[in-house]
């Protein structure tokens, strides 16, 4: 089997018991048509952090660190293989074309031989062929995180990282006591829309970067986000642990906060990314008038973008959060109803051929349900929901998980509540929705 092609090749002593939380990873991939310059891979993705890679082929090297002969200092992460690919040839597909290449890579490594550590942190996005040599037809990628970790004493051990973090039961420890491979997005061959839902994302970029470096082949000046000869600090992490840590047994806690990095920025030019996430308001009676607000949350690249609600009057600016690119802002504006939401994002500053993307958004009121209880006595079902229109609450509708009407909530307030009698079985989870776009779902408690 192909080396990199393998699933998940835990030791049976270890189990991985947590991942990462999911995030916004990528954001788009080129969806054709696919060239034979790039093997009928995907050109290039771009992160939500409005960086597009492109498949990295280059032959450009490093002016930073020095070559030997036969190896070359390469900026791509081109891989000889013997009868496969032959670096100091032309790539030609499929006779002389790497059976594995990245659009992007960040290793990072932590050894400490005093206590036994050893760990190897990969992480990637990936063109490979799903029967290991290239032929056309084949044609996969996918994201990929693999934590490789040779373990003193057995134990729990919690390992963050830029995507995510890890936890290992390990009964016996050795060489590779920890040893997890995972890949998101091998899917059907030439579709490459499998690894956006990936962890790899938005792409870790070396803080000295960008860097540039001219392919011998072309001519040309290329710029790329790290360079995969060095070990350096980065940033980009989506939770903000732009490190490597693991953490154990005994006191084990050690880190690194350099990695190996590559990635080709590509010349697209693509659109600023935006994510809208919610637009919800509230209003509950004043002195004299309705005291409102609207809460707007999106995902976009982090500063020196700019989001403004263009849709306030005047328009109002987005705050962002530490650099993970999650933007919110508060208008006391109290809306008519129904009402849209306006949000645009530039990223032109960071990344000068991005252009402005607008969206719409719906504003709705934030509904609640407090309570969703079955009891099986009584074959009734107890529901309790708020909305956060006070002043002029709307209807409340009951359904269940799968859809089915279950009924109306009554109540003059924000409050409002639903009995009634359901059988021969309770729905696992009800939904409830405002007649102004909210809605919130609930499992139902089971009691007798």
């Amino acid at each position: 089997m192909h080396p990199l092609l393998s699933k998940t090749a835990a030791a049976l002593v270890v189990t991985a018991l947590a991942q990462g939380v999911a995030q916004a990873a990528l954001f788009a991939v080129d969806s054709g048509p696919y060239l034979p310059a790039n093997g009928d891979f995907a050109a290039w993705y771009q992160d939500t952090h409005g960086r597009t890679l492109d498949l990295c082929l280059s032959k450009a090297v490093s002016s930073r660190v020095a070559g030997a002969p036969g190896a070359p200092t390469y900026m791509c992460s081109l891989i000889p293989a013997p009868g496969i690919f032959d670096d100091t040839k032309p790539l030609v597909f499929p006779t002389n074309f790497p059976d594995e290449a990245f659009w992007f890579t960040a290793d990072g490594t932590i050894v400490d031989a005093a206590r036994g550590i050893n760990l190897n942190y990969v992480s990637g996005l990936e063109a490979a062929f799903s029967g290991g040599d290239p032929v056309d037809g084949d044609q996969i990628s996918f994201a990929r995180i693999r934590i490789r970790v040779d373990v003193p004493t057995a134990g729990t051990y919690i390992i963050t990282h830029p995507y995510g973090v890890e936890a290992f039961t390990v009964d016996t420890p050795g060489r590779k006591a920890i040893n997890m491979t995972r890949d998101i997005g091998i899917g059907t061959p030439k579709t490459y829309d499998g690894a956006l839902k990936g962890d790899i994302g938005p792409f870790l970029r070396s803080v000295n970067g960008p860097y540039t470096e001219t392919n011998p082949v072309t001519g040309q000046a290329e710029k790329f986000i790290g360079d995969p000869n060095l070990s350096e600090a980065v940033t980009g992490s989506p939770f903000n642990t732009n490190f490597l840590r693991i953490e154990g047994p005994n006191g084990i806690d050690l880190r690194t906060t350099v990695f190996a990095v590559s990635g080709k920025l590509s010349t697209v030019v693509r659109p600023t990314p935006l994510i809208t996430q919610r637009g919800t308001y509230s209003r509950h009676a004043g002195a004299s008038a309705p005291v409102a607000q609207q809460d707007v949350f999106v995902m976009a690249p982090p500063p020196p973008a700019t989001v403004t609600l263009d849709s306030n009057n005047p328009a109002l600016h987005l705050t962002e959060a530490d650099t993970t690119g999650n933007w919110y802002a508060q208008s006391p504006v109290n809306p008519s109803l129904p009402s849209t939401l306006q949000v645009t994002a530039d990223n032109h500053l960071a990344i000068a051929t991005s252009t402005p993307t607008t969206l719409s958004m719906p504003l709705t009121d934030l509904v609640v349900i407090s309570r969703a209880e079955y009891s099986l006595s009584t074959g009734q079902l107890t529901l309790v929901a708020s909305t956060s229109d006070e002043t002029s609450p709307p209807v409340l509708t009951a359904t269940s998980g799968s859809g089915v009407a279950i009924g109306a909530l009554s109540g003059d307030g924000a409050v409002k509540t639903l009995a009634t009698g359901i059988s021969p079985i309770p729905p696992a989870k009800v939904r409830v929705t405002s007649s102004n776009g909210g809605s919130d779902t609930e499992e139902v408690v089971i009691v007798q």
